[in-house]
């Protein structure tokens, strides 16, 4: 029986998904693939928290249905991180909740938040997520065009001036995946008084807070005096201590907000599993050295990913902040675009990397490239794309005259 389904038919299909089953060919045929695709950490979680997991298991109590708001001690460490970090003050039973990652607290957000036809404004390129997740929910989507030479208050005003209805959120990501771009608290001053006038809500995503390189800490949007008002923020372990796969995030500031994530969340899951909470805490609470260890290693593969890039006859922008690099394609590529490029490259080079068409339209012409391989896999990558930007001009008139393998 065939059905169209309302929610599916307006998913296009997942562009990864082909970069992915490309990636799987190769691999079957024996080929080395040095994957820069996704931004999956390849480092350790630090060894106390580890422990703590371990130890936490041992507990006959522990395996039980957890909360699905999160345990307490969890929340009052994730209060004191905010106090101490951003010197911002969070009621852990009013303005904190434990997600399953941020990606499902703000799936989750959009489903309680939004109604079919509500207008959502998301920066473009973004995080698939930031709009997929209310596409899902019912709502109509506009983008804000984000990178070099956009002004984004202005974007933001017309967007608002030219919406029916008015916007209910806007979605903002800084430093942001995938372009790393940051800003700074001027920045979310503006947009907290933008907000605060039109009354629309800000979902603000500072999943990457601690992977900064030059020296000045990306702020918090609850920063802001009023914030709380208009906004919540949505943060996460995953890269910060290496957690990705632990599935551990939270979602702090505006109460209504959180009431009514804690209230969808209430139907549809227990919370995390209660020894990965209790290890969450475990690394909010204790030694904070791993951060500046990883930070340093990402700092490290930045500059040799930037460096080999260059010699290659490639440049492309030092990041200054995230685990991401964000960069136009070579010039000889511009006409045949970022996908077909990512496909090319994965082929010629053995080099998987993310075409930038999978983050919005306005990621056309750009790839993402991931810095979750160590440095001596990075220097072999950027040999063969040294190799393969020398084959460019075949290879793209093998493609135009359909002769390519």
């Amino acid at each position: 029986m065939e059905q169209d389904f309302y929610r599916i038919k307006r998913l296009p299909p997942y562009v990864f998904a082909e970069v992915n089953a490309m990636k799987a060919k190769e691999r079957a045929a024996g080929a080395d693939i040095i994957d820069f695709g996704m931004g999956n950490p390849d480092l350790v979680p630090p060894q106390h928290v580890i422990d703590k997991l371990t130890e936490t298991l041992k507990n006959p109590k522990v395996h039980r249905y957890s909360t699905s708001r999160g345990i307490p001690g969890l929340r009052r460490a994730l209060s004191a991180y905010y106090a101490r970090r951003f010197m911002v003050d969070i009621d852990p039973e009013s303005e904190s909740i434990v997600t399953l990652g941020s990606k499902e607290g703000l799936a989750n957000l959009a489903q309680a938040i939004t109604a079919p036809g509500d207008v959502i404004l998301v920066p473009n390129p973004s995080y698939p997520i930031h709009h997929f997740g209310f596409i899902i929910a019912g709502a109509t989507i506009r983008h804000l065009p984000v990178g070099t030479g956009q002004d984004f208050i202005e974007e933001l005003t017309n967007a608002v001036k030219h919406s029916i209805p008015k916007p209910t959120a806007l979605v903002i990501n800084f430093p942001s995946n995938p372009t790393a771009q940051v800003v700074d608290l001027d920045f979310y001053r503006e947009i907290v008084a933008f907000a605060r006038k039109y009354e629309i809500y800000i979902l603000s995503d500072l999943a990457y807070a601690e992977i900064y390189f030059d020296g000045t800490p990306p702020p918090s949007i609850l920063q802001v005096p009023g914030a709380k008002d208009v906004a919540i923020e949505f943060t996460s372990l995953s890269k910060t201590y290496s957690m990705a796969g632990w599935r551990m995030g939270f979602a702090v500031g505006n109460r209504e907000l959180i009431a009514a994530l804690t209230r969808v969340k209430s139907y549809v899951d227990y919370g995390a599993f209660t020894p990965i909470q209790v290890a969450a805490t475990a690394a909010l609470n204790g030694p904070q050295d791993y951060i500046d260890y990883a930070r340093g290693v990402y700092k490290s593969r930045r500059d040799v990913l930037v460096r080999g890039l260059a010699d290659g006859g490639w440049d492309i922008p030092s990041p200054a902040a995230t685990m991401f690099a964000w960069g136009r394609i070579p010039e000889i590529w511009r006409d045949i675009g970022s996908m077909e490029f990512t496909k090319q490259l994965l082929k010629h080079a053995h080099v998987a990397v993310s075409p930038g068409e999978g983050f919005g339209e306005y990621g056309e012409g750009f790839v993402r490239i991931a810095l979750v391989e160590n440095e001596q896999r990075i220097r072999q990558a950027t040999r063969n794309i040294k190799k393969f930007m020398a084959d460019s001009p075949q290879i793209i008139a093998r493609l135009t005259k359909g002769t390519a393998p």
